[in-house]
């Protein structure tokens, strides 16, 4: 087996090399390998400094996660490894550059001295993975940088910049050549051997601090009762403010109660599971992506005009064309709006709005986009204006040009054949706003060359996207479950159940913790916009052919309650205050009425939780069945990127196998009984019954033979 780590020499010099690739991850194997080089150094006595480097673009940058989850994981082998480091007679001095991060800090603070890169930043993610630094990290932390500043780092998880770490005290030195500066600091510390600085044994500079620290300490743990790890910040942090021993023995109890805990083995998950989207079965890594140099957008509404600034941010040329000169100002008077809000809200300066500006220009012609090696069409979602743009597309764009149909619904492989060019087109489902929302769902079509899904995941990634490919349906992955989790919200409300005792119930973290339920999603998205959807849905005949069905988004839609945009819809606004409508009720009554629904209220917590969240994973599996999804942890991806489902529950299908498969069948059959299913809303997926009567986890489920 090929070491990860190398210890070669520079005169009497040592140097530990790390070589794990791509981010020089701390697995278990390089752990041992590092332990068995500087047990190497330990006994040359003719070296009198060592020197700890990385290849590649980065430091450390974390442990393997990939491990955590093996019941014979444990950090104590690096925590031994770090105090045998920081107790070393001789000098050892960190290099870093890159990204400095979790167990790739704890290692750079058990050395003496830390030189960093320019750029280099620094950080403690560990919570955002359900858990508190694990290798010394809150008791080292703080004794060279303070309470207030660890407390910030690791409180939320987010990296700063190496210039405030130098500040900060935890790097001592920025150098442009950091290899170089770090060799100066050898020979220097070697000499004056008694003044190397052990973080271990400094006093916390600002330990008067400690009782405010703790106090906005337990206000964030109080604010967050169902993620465990805010709740172990302070008790470690107290502890750093006395005997160095005894606060590693706080930090090692609160990491080994935290580590199994159902929270961070959901944010596990879901970190591991972003990473595998990236691979798709069948498309080599190696696959050529095609140039993408010029980029076009074909509508510049509200979304055109957010995916054109997605494309500007990541540093691509950007052109907008329209069908009028009038549309198109209106179209850059929006994106011109968007950059002013971000420059008031701090996130861009004046300058990088202007640069980012600049990157594009707007046409009323449709010509201006011969020259576009990727051109996203961004048109009202409408299949017939859809097919007609396409088959202009198919005609002006350049041979070998990719065109991408940015649809939340609409079926991908009709649009790719209307082009007459369908292995360059694909689908791409943005999500609102589109410079800021972080999933695209990436149809690809039955006929999508390889390399164009290559070329556009590659593009996904430099514009900060989390990409996951589906196939071609309705409502592709997400929006196809959303569609049975509305479906259920509506016809509960018209059995007496008001939007916000259905909002409240998927938003309780202690039920659920959705981040907006589904009846202030629609208003805020647009009750209009759901409605057009279900109408040309159920019009094109693949719909549910039920008068009863989402009657009452159809009816909203008729009556002008649009939601946020017009005042009035699932809620009644006062600015952005949600309030409730009593017209609502009123409507749901009298459509109630009309088909033949029983009012009953109030409705169980419970039922309001199972019928919004069974369904969904019921929908969840047949999408799988049917190889809409590639594996089912790209579905915990969708909704946790784009639908804001809590990271920490990990994804409707990581929360099914805790819930019990068996459960949501049984209940699903419940429902079938007391409510009726003769629309077959209530059929059980034979995946999901199939899977439950084996006992087997549906997060596990593959139908690739690639390990899920």
């Amino acid at each position: 087996m090929i070491s990860t780590v190398t210890l070669n020499r520079e005169g009497d010099i040592a140097i530990m090399r790390i070589d794990n690739p791509p981010v020089n991850a701390l697995s278990p194997a390089t752990v041992r390998d590092m332990d068995a080089t500087f047990r190497a150094f330990e006994s040359d006595a003719a070296t009198r400094a060592l020197l700890i480097e990385c290849a590649g673009r980065t430091f450390i940058a974390g442990g393997d996660i990939s491990v955590f989850d093996d019941p014979s994981f444990s950090p104590a082998p690096l925590n031994a490894l770090l105090d045998r480091i920081e107790a070393s007679e001789r000098p050892v001095i960190a290099i870093l550059h890159g990204t400095v991060l979790g167990g790739g800090l704890e290692v750079a603070m058990a050395a003496h001295h830390r030189i960093a890169a320019p750029g280099t930043r620094i950080g403690m993610p560990e919570i955002t993975l359900g858990l508190v630094p694990g290798s010394l990290g809150t008791q080292r932390l703080p004794r060279l940088a303070g309470l207030a500043t660890a407390f910030e780092l690791i409180s939320t998880g987010r990296p700063i910049e190496v210039e405030r770490a130098l500040e900060a005290g935890i790097v001592d030195a920025i150098a442009e050549n950091p290899q170089a500066a770090a060799r100066d600091a050898a020979h220097r510390l070697a000499a004056q051997p008694a003044r190397l600085r052990r973080a271990s044994r400094i006093e916390v500079p600002d330990a008067a601090e400690l009782p405010a620290v703790l106090a906005d300490a337990a206000r964030l743990a109080a604010s967050k009762p169902h993620q465990p790890a805010y709740a172990e910040i302070g008790p470690c942090l107290a502890a750093a403010c006395g005997d160095h021993a005894a606060g590693a023995a706080v930090e090692a109890s609160a990491f080994a109660r935290l580590i199994p805990s159902a929270p961070a083995r959901a944010l596990r998950h879901v970190f591991l599971a972003d990473r595998r989207a990236q691979r798709i079965p069948g498309l080599p890594e190696a696959t050529e992506s095609r140039p993408v140099a010029q980029v076009g957008i074909l509508g510049v509404g509200t979304m055109g005009g957010a995916i054109a600034m997605a494309f500007a941010n990541a540093g691509f040329a950007v052109t907008l064309v329209e069908t009028s000169q009038d549309a198109l100002d209106r179209g850059l008077g929006i994106v011109a709006r968007n950059y002013a809000a971000s420059v008031k809200r701090g996130r861009l300066s004046e300058a990088e709005a202007a640069e980012r500006q600049a990157r594009m220009t707007g046409h009323a012609d449709m010509a201006a986009l011969a020259d576009a090696d990727l051109v996203v069409e961004a048109v009202f979602e409408d299949m017939e204006l859809k097919l007609d743009v396409a088959a202009k597309l198919g005609a002006v764009c350049k041979p070998g040009a990719i065109i991408a149909t940015n649809t939340s619904t609409l079926d991908v492989d009709r649009i790719a054949a209307a082009t007459g060019r369908p292995t360059d087109v694909l689908g791409t489902h943005f999500f609102s706003p589109a410079h800021v929302m972080r999933l695209l769902e990436v149809v690809r079509g039955r006929n999508t060359a390889p390399d164009v899904l290559a070329t556009v995941m590659r593009i996904a990634r430099r514009n900060g996207k989390t990409a996951v490919v589906s196939g071609v349906c309705y409502g592709f992955i997400g929006n196809r479950m959303a569609e049975v989790y509305m479906r259920e919200s509506e016809a509960m409300q018209l059995e007496g159940a008001s939007p916000a005792d259905i909002d409240g119930v998927a938003e309780d973290p202690a039920l659920w913790g959705m981040a907006m339920g589904p009846s202030r999603m629609l208003d805020m998205a647009g009750v209009d916009v759901g409605a057009r959807t279900v109408i040309e849905w159920i019009k094109s005949g693949e719909g549910p052919q039920d008068p009863s069905y989402r009657i009452l988004c159809r009816t909203m839609f008729e009556e002008g309650l649009h939601g946020q945009k017009t005042g009035a819809g699932y809620y009644r606004y006062e600015g952005r205050e949600a309030l409730p409508n009593p017209a609502l009720g009123d409507l749901a009554g009298r459509l109630a009425a009309g088909h033949g629904v029983s009012r009953r209220a109030p409705l169980p917590r419970e039922e309001m939780l199972e019928r919004l969240l069974f369904p969904m994973i019921n929908e969840a599996a047949t999408i799988l069945s049917e190889g809409i999804a590639l594996r089912p942890s790209d579905i915990d991806v969708v909704w946790t990127a784009g639908y804001g489902f809590p990271a920490w529950r990990g994804g409707p299908l990581f929360m099914a196998d805790e819930i019990g498969l068996g459960r949501i069948v049984a209940r699903m059959d419940h429902y079938a009984a007391i409510l009726g299913n003769a629309r077959g809303y209530w059929n059980v997926a034979p995946l999901l019954r199939q899977l439950a009567s084996t006992g087997a986890r549906i997060s596990d489920w593959t139908s690739t033979g690639e390990e899920a």
